[in-house]
């Protein structure tokens, strides 16, 4: 992605020959509820202080990413090459296919369940959903999904603040 700025994550592999052909979208903040900082950045690359705050004692050792992050201001961040297998979905499953890190793009919005997400996010995401839509055409609107989707009772990210019906609205070029 042309316009993010760059941090390598570790926490990737090759991933299978496969089709890429799935968009799952995911909610973050560290600590929760809070925004700003370089907390995400540095769960994403191993480097989170685990005695900077006590909820970090709870997750220093899981090794996660996505590969592409969506700051409250719009910034962009990309952690994982699209090539390779991000460590963003787990256990999961989409359409009957289980292991959607496997076949799937993980995008990370700063944000939490409850809270809205800004109006910038949602631009930026449009725009770099619609660049992902033209180079994969594994990837449909249809098979845009929130992590709660392919991980049902484990997983509530992007979360009821997370406004589906304007991203699409504006995924579908409608004015707002």
């Amino acid at each position: 992605m042309q316009s993010a700025r760059r941090l390598g994550s570790p926490n990737c592999d090759a991933r299978p020959e496969t089709e890429i052909s799935l968009l799952v979208l995911h909610g973050i903040s560290l600590p929760p509820k809070q925004y700003g900082g370089g907390y995400i950045e540095e769960f994403f690359c191993n480097r989170l202080d685990p005695t900077a705050h006590p909820y970090f004692a709870e997750i220093a050792g899981l090794r996660v990413s996505a590969h592409l992050l969506i700051r409250r201001n719009g910034e962009l961040v990309q952690f994982v090459p699209f090539d390779k297998r991000a460590w963003h979905a787990g256990a999961s499953c989409f359409d009957g296919r289980e292991r959607c890190n496997d076949f799937s793009i993980g995008i990370e919005l700063e944000g939490c369940d409850e809270e809205p997400y800004q109006p910038l996010q949602y631009e930026r995401l449009v725009e770099v959903v619609r660049i992902l839509l033209a180079t994969y055409p594994g990837i449909t609107p249809e098979r845009i999904v929130g992590h709660s989707d392919i991980a049902p009772g484990r997983k509530t990210d992007p979360g009821e603040a997370f406004d589906w019906g304007h991203f699409r609205s504006l995924l579908a070029g409608e004015q707002p």
